[in-house]
């Protein structure tokens, strides 16, 4: 199995040595040299987008957002430019249902098949190879993909039609980021009134409060480690797009709106490279308080 993979970053280098470990061979490609190297070391190999598109059926994508995905893609020199027709591309970015079914559209008129197929599970999930995977294209290309995400994920479902794993992915970020950002205001609320916030934790965990989110993130707060494993800096743009999207389906979003502009202020702060538990950090701003264990 060779496999092109664009895209080394929090999430792509992990997920391409995953693939190493299944024993793909894998052709990869980033401007950043030392995740270069580094993937080169675990066994893979080092090739130019056109390079990438000559030579591999398979291509995955794994970049910040849609625009670079459109250069990789159509820029000069990039993976269409080489690409045979019959050969997969899947992007497995957090871009808009918009930017999915432009490149669907432009690949298929090249007999090149497009699959959106972002993820949830943060670095952990996949360094574990325990990614959910949500997919919007066709049962074909799925269904060839199905190998490589069963390798990197302990969960993928077509959704849908070209542009449909995007809407899935915003979904899943409405959730867990306003999740977040409810679950911070009342354990500040909790601090601010005095009481021990890890045994509130401990109090309303097991019952209808409990949340994957709650368990993941509330430790992380109280520990005050907000080490990235989702940065705010991803989930910015997510909510970004989540908020562009809904304007042009018009759609209200007046949570999701007023949680933008919570994370604007944590950028304006210096927040952005903190992980998506820090979000708490804004209300405690405001409340003058720091939610963290008692001594």
């Amino acid at each position: 199995m060779k496999i092109g993979f664009i895209g080394l970053g929090i999430m792509g280098r992990p997920m391409v040595k995953n693939l190493l470990l299944a024993g793909a061979e894998v052709i990869v490609s980033d401007l950043n040299q030392e995740a270069v190297k580094d993937v080169v070391a675990a066994g893979g190999k080092e090739g130019s987008y056109a390079e990438i598109g000559a030579q591999c059926d398979k291509i995955i994508i794994m970049v910040p957002n849609g625009a670079i995905t459109k250069a990789i893609l159509f820029g000069e020199n990039g993976v269409a430019s080489t690409i045979q027709p019959g050969s997969i591309v899947c992007d497995m970015s957090s871009v808009t249902p918009v930017e999915s079914r432009e490149c669907y559209t432009k690949l298929k008129e090249i007999g090149v098949g497009f699959l959106d197929a972002p993820v949830s599970g943060g670095e952990p999930g996949a360094v574990a190879g325990t990614l959910a995977i949500m997919v919007g294209g066709e049962q074909a290309h799925f269904d060839a993909m199905k190998e490589c995400f069963d390798i990197l994920g302990s969960s993928a479902l077509l959704i849908g039609d070209s542009g449909s794993g995007s809407v899935a992915k915003l979904v899943n970020q409405i959730i867990v980021n306003n999740t977040i950002a409810v679950v911070s205001e009342a354990f500040v609320f909790a601090a601010k009134a005095g009481v021990d916030c890890e045994k509130v934790y401990d109090a309303i965990r097991g019952g209808l409060a409990g949340s994957a989110v709650l368990d993941a993130k509330i430790p992380m707060i109280l520990e005050r480690n907000f080490k990235p494993g989702g940065p705010i800096r991803i989930n910015h743009k997510d909510i970004k797009n989540v908020v562009e999207t809904a304007h042009t389906i018009d759609v209200p979003i007046p949570y999701t709106a007023q949680l933008y502009e919570i994370l604007q202020t944590l950028k304006l702060h210096g927040h952005m490279g903190d992980d998506h538990g820090g979000i708490v950090q804004y209300f405690e701003a405001l409340a003058d308080v720091k939610v963290e264990k008692k001594n």
